[in-house]
């Protein structure tokens, strides 16, 4: 699978803005996470399926939070 056929999805909390991080979990094993106001231009950072999941606990659980 090409980062082009992705399928890309930001957070539904984000709105209309373009200041968002965007995540395609369609690849087999890996979470590809970008930029969406770079698109198709932006850097794509790849994670493994459980590695990503685990952050999204943790951030979900407030563990990052100040």
């Amino acid at each position: 699978m090409s980062i082009s056929s992705a399928k890309w999805r930001k957070a539904s909390r984000s709105g209309q803005g373009n200041n968002c991080v965007e995540v395609a979990l369609d690849v087999p094993g890996r979470a590809w996470v970008r930029d969406s106001k770079l698109g198709e231009a932006s850097p794509v950072l790849v994670a493994s399926a459980d590695g990503f999941a685990a952050f999204l606990g943790a951030v979900k659980s407030g563990k990052y939070d100040r």
